[in-house]
């Protein structure tokens, strides 16, 4: 499978995905320039984290609209895989890739610690190969708190398209353990076709030995079952 990896001015995050997927996973990935017009040939993109034009305006707006954008969504149109993580998240709720918003976390400060995250959708290609436990991910956000009105929760919880909620160690969910303050401790979510992931932590920070955490590298080997489906 080849990934391609979508550089914004801003992106922090670009070459640790690179490496994720490439040094940890084995895969075919190129780097991505948000000014292209081209994918070249890549069946998996990765919108990765970082601070997308400085955040101005707000997390992710403006990249939402980098030329290669136009790209992006017509391939996940198309049913083509598409995974945002952090800032890529963000980007995908700007361009209404997935539902939700990311809004600043309750306590109004950056967060970067790691925490835990429970796999929640059966049938989702990123949780549904994944063992029912508690996953250690590190996050970096200040602006993660996950958001949707009543109806859109509904349709989330009711097609099984939430990917993860925030947890203890041992998978409980409960209000301590909800870091930044997201509805229903929801960390990630896909859209309704199940192309297209999001995700607030960093499975790519958690993917090699020499860190001392591998549970990123479970979560992103899941995405290798795309080319099976």
């Amino acid at each position: 499978m080849k990934f391609g990896v979508v550089v914004f001015p801003g992106s922090n995050c670009d070459q640790d995905a690179v490496d994720a997927l490439q040094h940890n996973l084995g895969q075919q990935v190129v780097k991505l320039w948000h000014k292209d017009h081209d994918l070249q040939g890549c069946d998996f993109i990765i919108l990765p984290g970082g601070f997308s034009y400085g955040d101005y305006l707000r997390t992710g707006a403006v990249a939402r609209f980098s030329p290669i954008m136009n790209e992006v969504i017509a391939h996940a149109k198309r049913g083509g895989y598409l995974m945002g993580i952090c800032n890529g998240f963000q980007i995908l709720a700007e361009a209404h890739l997935v539902p939700g918003v990311l809004l600043r976390n309750t306590n109004q400060r950056y967060i970067c610690k790691n925490v835990h995250l429970l796999p929640q959708s059966k049938k989702a290609l990123l949780t549904a190969g994944l063992e029912e436990r508690a996953y250690k991910i590190p996050i970096a956000h200040g602006e993660g708190r996950y958001y949707a009105d009543a109806d859109t929760l509904k349709r989330l919880n009711d097609n099984d398209q939430i990917l993860f909620r925030y947890c203890d160690e041992n998978g409980n969910i409960t209000d301590e353990t909800n870091c930044n303050g997201s509805l229903e401790n929801i960390a990630g979510v896909c859209n309704e076709q199940g192309n297209v992931f999001g995700m607030m932590p960093h499975p790519e920070r958690a993917s090699d030995p020499m860190l001392g955490n591998t549970d990123g590298k479970l979560i992103l080997e899941q995405l290798l079952n795309a080319v099976l489906v």
